[in-house]
């Protein structure tokens, strides 16, 4: 298991890219102005050689000198710094499930004369559509997106599924050795309901899967139960849990 979680944990930052990184002693810092948790916080991958008694405070001040909290992302091997945290105050937030895809089915295309999708391999078209259909309406949190995007090195894929004419649902993939990220999956407020989550999944899976992905792979919040519920009726199943530690 944790050859496996190490795997999925570095695919799923070459997908999720911060604006800047900061490696430590087998630590890495991301930082990424605060826009999400991901991309905001400390991950480990590697033994340490230091003490978190010398470790976690240095943490604490790069991420004070960025304006940002200090947020370690926390999986079930983690267990000595987990407990070093919670002695020094940490609690446990945003309890999240990486769930795993096979891909080796082929993935039946949804029919419905009311729905296009629109695909591309770069998010510059999809992106304001993206932002309207999430609700993200602030500046800042655009531009620092935009520039996480344009930070992607592997292969990409982006969705748009349209209803009626309208842009109602979104969708994207990052995809390493056969691998695909599935993220960004949002449908518009004024839409859900009608089973757009399920048919922009798997018009994506189904556009990944012939671009040679083999599996799929995506992270959802626990107490997103929606979500986790559609997820599985894809197929998905959960590999391994991890959840974020702050003061």
């Amino acid at each position: 298991m944790k050859a496996q979680i190490q795997k999925y944990e570095e695919m799923c930052l070459n997908g999720h890219v911060a604006l800047n990184t900061f490696l430590y002693d087998g630590w890495l810092l991301k930082f990424s102005e605060g826009y999400t948790g991901r991309a905001n916080s400390v991950s480990v991958f590697y033994p340490s050689s230091m003490p978190f008694t010398d470790k976690v405070p240095f943490c604490e001040q790069m991420y004070k000198q960025q304006g940002l909290p200090c947020q370690f992302k926390i999986t079930e091997l983690d267990t000595e710094l987990y407990d070093f945290l919670a002695n020094r105050g940490y609690e446990v937030v945003t309890t999240t499930d990486l769930m795993v895809c096979d891909l080796s089915c082929p993935i039946k295309p949804d029919n419905d004369s009311k729905i296009e999708y629109i695909f591309s391999t770069t998010p510059e078209e999809w992106l304001p559509l993206f932002f309207k259909i999430h609700e993200i309406n602030d500046a800042h949190d655009q531009g620092v997106y935009t520039r996480m995007l344009s930070k992607v090195l592997v292969d990409t894929i982006y969705c748009t599924l349209m209803y009626e004419g309208k842009p109602a649902a979104c969708s994207s993939a990052a995809i390493e050795n056969g691998y695909m990220l599935l993220q960004n999956v949002v449908v518009s407020s004024e839409l859900r309901g009608l089973g757009l989550g399920k048919k922009v999944c798997r018009a994506i899976l189904k556009k990944a899967f012939e671009a040679g992905a083999h599996h799929s792979y995506l992270q959802v919040v626990q107490t997103n139960t929606v979500a986790v519920n559609l997820y599985k009726k894809l197929g998905f199943e959960k590999l391994y849990s991890y959840w974020y530690m702050k003061k």
